[in-house]
Formats: C-alpha cells, sequence, structure tokens
C-alpha cells in the first residue's frame, strides 16, 4: 500500500477529513474587516491565496485578491496545474515556508464564482424514469430521444447562492379543481445534484468535441436546485419549467477541482444505444463519488454518482452543438442524482412516490419540505488513507410572502 501525501497541517491528515492535501479545494471567503478575496481549504484551516500572490509564494497575475474565481480559472489548464503543484509542495509535511493560514471557524464563506449562466440536466435514468412514471406512466416514462443526448434546461444565474443561504418558499400558479390559483407553494422539493464549473470560453459558432470539454471543465461543487413541484406540473407543458426552477439554486462554497478527483474516474450507468460519435467518451467520465442528503440532520439519501447516464463532458459538449458560446464561470446541473432503490433517491418527489408514499423525518411524517426544514447535501471519495469531500451545502426553508 502506497503512503498517502501528508499535510504540515495536522487537522488534514485526519481520519474523514474532507479537505486532505490531495483535495485543496478553491473559495471566496473573508474575516472580520476585510474584503472578500480567494483561497483554499486545507483541513480546518484557509490557505489565503491573495497573501500568497503579496509574498510571492504563488503567482496567478493578482487574480486571487478578486472577490470571486472567475480570473484565476479563466487563466486556463497549464496555471491550475501549475499553481496546484506549488500549494501541494507548500503545504506538504516538512514544508516550512510561513503560510498566511486562517482558522476555518473565523471566516464568511461567499458564492465562489460570478456565475455566468446556469443550465440544469436531466442525466440520471433512474430519476428520469421515476419522474416520468409519475408524470406519464411507466409506458411512456422517458421520452424517445432520452437515452441519445442529454436533455437540459436554461436556468437562472441571477438566483444561484451559496450554502447557508435560507430560500424563501415561493408563490405561484397552480392546478386548482375549478381552474387556476394563486398560492404558496405546497409541494417544494430538493434535487441532488453536482455542479460542473466551465473553465474556458468558447465561440459562437464554434462545436466543443467531449474531450475538449473535458479539458475544460475547473472542478466540481453540490448543488441543489429547489423545486416547486405544483407550479412545474401546471407550467411545464410544452416548454419545460421556468418558475418552479427560479426560485433559488444553492451550491457548495469550495470547488473541488478536477485534478483532485481524477484517482476516481469511473463508468458511468450502462447505455441502452450507442451514442452518435459526437457525444461518445474516450475515456470514463464519470468519479466513484459517494453522494447524498440529509433532511434536518437526518440521512435521507445516498447514491453514487457513477449511476449518472451522461457526464459533465458529455453535456457541455452537446450544449454546444448548436453553436451556444460558453463562457467561464458557466454553471452546468447534472441534473438529479439517483440510484435505482428508493432510499437512494435525489429528491422527495421519487421517495415519496409524489407525495403518496410519506417518509419519516426524526418521527415525523414528511411529503414535501415544510417551513423550517433544512436540506444538506454531502458527497465524498474515499482513497487510501484520504478523503476527498466537498463541505456543506445547505439550505433553510423560510415562509412565502404572500
Amino acid at each position: 500500500m502506497v503512503t498517502p501525501l501528508r499535510s504540515r497541517i495536522a487537522s488534514a491528515n485526519e481520519p474523514g477529513c474532507n479537505f486532505p492535501i490531495q483535495n485543496l479545494p478553491y473559495g471566496v471567503f473573508s474575516i472580520q474587516g476585510a474584503a472578500p478575496r480567494c483561497g483554499v481549504a486545507i483541513g480546518d484551516r484557509v490557505l489565503d491565496l491573495a497573501a500568497c500572490e503579496a509574498q510571492g509564494l504563488i503567482e496567478a497575475g493578482g487574480t486571487f485578491a478578486e472577490a470571486q474565481l472567475n480570473g484565476f480559472i479563466a487563466l486556463g489548464r497549464a496555471k491550475w496545474d501549475d499553481v496546484r503543484a506549488r500549494l501541494t509542495g507548500l503545504l506538504a509535511e516538512g514544508a516550512t515556508e510561513d503560510l498566511p493560514l486562517v482558522a476555518m471557524a473565523d471566516v464568511t464563506l461567499h458564492l465562489p464564482i460570478r456565475v455566468a449562466e446556469f443550465t440544469d440536466f436531466y442525466a440520471s435514468r433512474n430519476h428520469a424514469f421515476n419522474v416520468g412514471v409519475l408524470f406519464r406512466g411507466p409506458e411512456n416514462a422517458l421520452p424517445p430521444q432520452w437515452t441519445h443526448m442529454p436533455i437540459g434546461y436554461n436556468g437562472r444565474a441571477s438566483s444561484v447562492v451559496v450554502s447557508g443561504t435560507p430560500i424563501r418558499r415561493p408563490m405561484g400558479q397552480v392546478r386548482g379543481e375549478n381552474g387556476p390559483e394563486w398560492t404558496a407553494c405546497r409541494r417544494l422539493d430538493l434535487e441532488l445534484e453536482l455542479g460542473a464549473i466551465v473553465g474556458g470560453d468558447s465561440t459562437m459558432g464554434e462545436r466543443l468535441s467531449v474531450e475538449r470539454a473535458e479539458g475544460m471543465i475547473f472542478g466540481y461543487v453540490l448543488l441543489n436546485d429547489w423545486s416547486a413541484r405544483d407550479i412545474q406540473a401546471w407550467e411545464y407543458q410544452p416548454l419545460g419549467p421556468f418558475q418552479s426552477k427560479a426560485l433559488g439554486t444553492t451550491i457548495s462554497p469550495w470547488i473541488v477541482p478536477q485534478a483532485a478527483l481524477e484517482p476516481f474516474r469511473s463508468a458511468g450507468a450502462e447505455r441502452v444505444n450507442p451514442l452518435l460519435p459526437y457525444l461518445q467518451e474516450e475515456r470514463p467520465g464519470f468519479y466513484d463519488l459517494t453522494i447524498g442528503w440529509t433532511m434536518n440532520g437526518q440521512v435521507m439519501g445516498r447514491t453514487n454518482y457513477n449511476a449518472m447516464y451522461y457526464s459533465s463532458a458529455q453535456q457541455l459538449a452537446h450544449h454546444t452543438q448548436t453553436g451556444c458560446p460558453m463562457r467561464v464561470g458557466d454553471l452546468l446541473g447534472t441534473g438529479t442524482i439517483s440510484g435505482p432503490a428508493r432510499d437512494q433517491t435525489g429528491a422527495l418527489l421519487e421517495m415519496t412516490q409524489g407525495g403518496k408514499e410519506p417518509v419519516d423525518v426524526n418521527g415525523q411524517s414528511r411529503t414535501f419540505l415544510e417551513d423550517g426544514d433544512e436540506i444538506g447535501l454531502f458527497a465524498h471519495a474515499d482513497g487510501e488513507g484520504y478523503r476527498i469531500g466537498f463541505g456543506p451545502c445547505t439550505g433553510r426553508i423560510l415562509p412565502a410572502q404572500a
């Protein structure tokens, strides 16, 4: 067994630590009296990257002093690799440089990127089938094109928020017994997802291959695409979700770089039919990544990212096939990640069969989210002697405002 690399930060070497030296996720933080700037999580500390640049320990064109990571991400993969190698050396056991470290407990975490655009996909066959059965029956659960291409919709970048931001129950138009009603959402739900951060631009009219798309992904965050199911059911035909998905999308504050997940590459779900050449991958685009969610502190669902049918690289490549330009800071949601069993589903809509089969949460019956409920997402990949974690992705439901 190979001894894993150890860090000079003792907490980063503890079993089960989300942020060992093998991870080094990027985020944006502030301390009292100081402006937000970029940092890296290591154990129970945050390494101040702006201060590192000022000390001459790393070089990123001054981008780490900015209040979002877009500037650094735009420098490209060679710079990402160079900085990661330098940070690994600075934080390794035995290194002696004086480092500007801040206790994680003393920082406020911010949205790590300026979200350029947000697109959410529908890439879990288990989830798509389960939801399709509820809406259309088992015979028509999957649309005929689903196994041939990634399906998605353009969401709202303006309502993407960082973990810990409260989510207000939306008002909206729903189907009533005698026509439409204006009411507070009665079927509020979560969606367990990963979000891929696009790290490069493409030009209008340009089509990306899956291989190039893979090279443009900077890293991943946890993503909860909050969903108003009753509003969605009334509005989604014929053009898909709209206001039912605009109420808020929560992401985790730390971006786990693609490089940290490289040792965990994994094949995805078994193919039903061959994909067209532009969507075919030369190597697996998924990761052996445990992912799940909690409700009011109770673990509700747990599955693996490798249950998905389309990878983020395939989604990004498909996004450009009609010439749509992509931008640094674009956010691509995987869609709900679900396994085949009930306790592997990533949304209450599936878990409760559309509200017909309540679940027990700390001794209380639930079908959909109630005011005051808190949802948390978690994910980790386990290597030999270390864990790549994502940190918190939480949100609490506030009452509607009529």
